[in-house]
């Protein structure tokens, strides 16, 4: 799952992680007095902190960029999952609660979880009675199954989010889309033979289906209101909030929804009158916001920026107000495979060599924000192998070993190439900036080139015409498990069926059959160990590649001002806060 950090994208928040990982937390503060969580660090890791069930006022977010999409049909960033489970409702969601307990998967549109065929190739869920859209009317399973066919088969219009139902339905690689396919019956691999059933007819067994039904794509879009891309423009909403404003550049207000119904919501509490979404914030102001408890939360789930952390971390009533958990988050440097001289493996193993993670995390803020990497699925994660093929003393790098790769891709004395990243991520550019440095001292000249956020991979990394046009070997990611396990974490950006004309997250172009086939053996396997155990090997089958540099499994260091109540971090949503419980302010 994108995030915001560096994002994320997964500061605070859902994507989903659009993706998750099992939190834990670095040191407690235990003399801290005064601050919120009872004057303890951390405490957001296994708790709610300033638990309240008063309603009333106004919730403020901000972000230093902005969304890929609020389409929920059209976004593959964590926050904007999260958020988005105020205005949308899933087939099913996480559970809304503190640590590991947010990592349970518990029915929302539908009455309870998938039932599967024998072979997991048939998955049927019952749509709850009387859920209406904004406008009165009903919610059925035909808005479901058009939610998914517009958000998976248009990516003319339609092109962030990720494509997990477009390679597992059946026809799903022949069917058009919604846009262009004019029949009645649509993809006829979804089924809805009434208006409160809706069956997925799969082309191979996939084990994590409910996974995949909690993704924001399951959300109802009533059919009529679908104007595309535009659709942004005036989402109908299924969840307790509406939209009432909504600016592509300056944020969105939500208000309560009346059509809502909580005795068919056993998710959401609702709690304020209103919420408000402000884009476009620098985020050392993000930060001061907090500080002065200005705003509830920095929605990215990003953490702190290392310019303001020593403002908390060395005040012990400051340190009380933080949770610092690992965010399921690998920060990583993709090399294409299809940009010269990364073609040749040496090539990257050279990179791999003489990266120096240690200095690189030093430099963005040290332990606070993680620890290095050596593999694609972070520890965190179901499936994680821990395994080092490219060890160096100290994880500083070893420049002789990354001059003998050189030589044997044919480039003794370096070569030159482009690193991208994002321009409103301070530590992405820290990092980037540290990791042209050791390169260099390698031969390795690498031009830095910076590019927004909400642009990056619909315009730029994630194109691969742009890509090979300008030269961009290197390109920064930082990722998320789109759901806490191995193939959640590993299958948009490793498996070649990701690769997309823009909006790609397969950003080393990684089209490797045994990586491929691996990942489709392992989701077909019904045994859970056997099947946590196979993502480990596709993650060595990838660094045996070497076009992934692992670089920090990141750590967020997230700030709860003193108005904000209702507070814990989610799991499931990449070690953010969690919006569905965290939107309420005390009074």
């Amino acid at each position: 799952m994108r995030t915001r950090k560096t994002a994320s994208a997964i500061a605070v928040a859902v994507a989903v992680a659009l993706g998750a990982s099992a939190c834990s937390g670095s040191d407690t503060d235990t003399d801290g007095a005064g601050g919120s969580g009872g004057g303890k660090a951390d405490a957001g890791l296994t708790s709610i902190v300033n638990k309240t069930d008063k309603k009333g006022g106004t919730v403020t977010f901000e972000h230093s960029s902005g969304p890929d999409s609020l389409d929920p049909g059209n976004t593959y960033y964590g926050w904007v999952q999260n958020f988005s489970r105020l205005y949308g409702r899933s087939l099913v969601t996480f559970k809304p609660a503190a640590g590991k307990e947010s990592l349970e998967i518990v029915p929302d549109l539908a009455t309870g979880l998938g039932k599967a065929s024998a072979d997991a190739k048939s998955w049927t869920y019952t749509i709850r009675k009387g859920v209406k859209f904004e406008d009165g009317t009903e919610i059925t399973s035909k808005d479901v199954k058009y939610a998914v066919e517009r958000s998976n088969f248009a990516p003319e219009a339609l092109s962030n989010g990720p494509t997990y139902f477009k390679a597992y339905l059946e026809g799903g690689d022949k069917y058009k889309g919604p846009y262009k396919d004019k029949s009645p019956e649509g993809l006829k691999s979804i089924e809805t033979p009434d208006d409160y059933t809706i069956t997925f007819k799969l082309n191979k067994p996939f084990a994590d289906m409910d996974y995949l039904a909690a993704f924001s794509q399951t959300a109802p879009v009533p059919q009529k209101a679908d104007k595309g891309a535009s659709y942004v423009q005036k989402i109908v909403s299924s969840g307790p909030y509406k939209f009432s404003a909504y600016d592509e550049s300056k944020g969105a207000t939500l208000v309560r929804n009346p059509e809502w119904d909580p005795k068919t919501d056993p998710i959401r509490k609702a709690l304020p009158d209103k919420i408000e979404l402000k884009l476009n914030v620098n985020p050392t102001t993000v930060d001061d916001h907090l500080l002065n408890d200005v705003t509830t939360a920095d929605i990215a789930g990003t953490g702190l920026q290392s310019k303001t952390q020593p403002k908390v971390l060395v005040k012990a009533a400051e340190k009380a107000k933080t949770d610092n958990p690992y965010a399921g988050v690998l920060q990583y440097m993709a090399l294409n495979v299809n940009v010269k001289p990364f073609d040749n493996v040496e090539c990257r193993k050279a990179v791999q060599y003489a990266v120096d993670k240690q200095s690189l995390i030093d430099s963005i803020g040290g332990s606070v924000k993680g620890d290095p990497a050596t593999t694609v699925i972070p520890p965190t994660v179901a499936g994680y192998k821990k395994f080092d093929l490219y060890p160096t003393e100290g994880h500083k790098g070893d420049a002789a070993k990354a001059k003998e790769a050189l030589t044997k891709c044919g480039q003794p004395k370096g070569f030159k190439t482009t690193l991208t990243a994002r321009s409103d991520r301070p530590d992405e550019i820290t990092a980037a900036t540290q990791l042209q440095g050791s390169l260099k001292a390698i031969g390795i000249t690498a031009e830095i080139k910076q590019f927004p956020s909400d642009k990056y991979f619909t315009d730029f990394a994630g194109v691969p015409a742009w890509v090979h046009k300008n030269n961009a070997g290197m390109m920064m990611m930082q990722w998320g498990a789109d759901w806490p396990t191995g193939f959640g974490f590993l299958d948009q950006i490793v498996n070649g069926t990701a690769i997309k004309p823009s909006g790609g997250t397969n950003l080393m172009e990684l089209n490797d059959k045994a990586v491929n086939d691996a990942l489709v053996a392992g989701i077909g396997t019904v045994d859970t160990t056997a099947r946590n155990a196979a993502w480990g090997e596709v993650d060595q089958k990838v660094m045996e590649n070497a076009s992934v540099v692992p670089l920090v499994y990141r750590k967020n260091l997230l700030y709860r001002p003193d108005s904000a109540a209702n507070v814990t971090v989610t799991d499931a949503y990449l070690g953010m806060y969690d919006y569905v419980l965290m939107t309420s302010t005390k009074k």
